[in-house]
């Protein structure tokens, strides 16, 4: 059980609170991220909250878990509802990922609509590798900016391993939001809200973006079908996740 106004009041209260906190919203590949990579699922477990992004992942915790989830917590809506509600309380925040041209059309939109929303910061990704020592200089910089929350856009499974890197870090909560950058810049269009309640956001990104999608959908999708009617069926049991690992030496920046 999470709704939007939920997760705002859990991701504030931590902001409140100075202490870290790390927030994911999940969608089927971000699913399968964590289902075909164990370490990476025993990362994506050791987040303090994970929320369905999209109607098939509600789907599936309401059959296998009788979550009675009404709604999904998509992270592209999830980041605009807590800085409306960071505005309101003057709390700062920072905005690391994606480019240095996505990041100028991102702040002068929320500027627009969310005058009194106050970023403390802004960092673009190098989308390379951190180098021994990087993290700490990161969250220095974060930490020095005043922000007391962290958004971060650097596309899945990338922006969990940096959050999951950067927690033990920074006394604040961590949003991996997804593609919320792009789409509050404008560089992306969300579909339908038709398509949105059906489940088939994922065949408006595809028709958007085939070259690059077309893996993710047209063969993970089918693949997370089968599992879930496996588990439904008890055909397949979940194997215990391996306990999470430390920090990464490596990870994406």
């Amino acid at each position: 059980m999470t709704r939007y106004d939920e997760a705002v009041d859990t991701v504030l209260a931590a902001a409140r609170q100075r202490r870290p906190f790390a927030v994911t919203a999940l969608a089927v590949h971000g699913v399968m991220t964590g289902v075909l990579d164990r370490e990476h699922g025993a990362r994506l477990n050791s987040f303090d909250l994970v929320t369905p992004d999209g109607q098939p992942v509600r789907w599936a915790l309401n059959v296998l878990h009788g979550a009675a989830l009404t709604d999904p917590v998509c992270g592209p809506n999830l980041a605009l509802d807590l800085l409306g509600a960071a505005a309101d309380e003057g709390i700062s925040v920072y905005l690391y990922g994606s480019t240095e041209q996505t990041l100028d059309r991102l702040v002068l939109n929320l500027q627009n609509q969310l005058p009194m929303l106050k970023i403390a910061g802004r960092e673009a990704s190098k989308f390379r590798t951190a180098r021994p020592g990087e993290g700490e200089e990161i969250a220095a910089r974060i930490r020095a900016s005043g922000a007391r929350i962290v958004l971060v856009g650097l596309g899945c499974p990338r922006q969990e391993v940096f959050v999951h890197a950067m927690r033990p870090l920074l006394p604040m909560p961590l949003l991996a939001v997804g593609a919320a950058f792009d789409f509050h810049a404008g560089n992306l269009r969300r579909p339908p809200v038709w398509m949105r309640k059906r489940g088939l956001e994922w065949l408006w990104r595809l028709a958007l973006e085939p070259r690059r999608l077309w893996r993710r959908y047209l063969l993970l999708n089918p693949h997370y079908l089968l599992l879930l009617a496996a588990q439904w069926a008890r055909l397949r049991p979940v194997p215990p996740m391996p306990p999470t690992t430390d920090r990464p030496t490596e990870f994406p920046v």
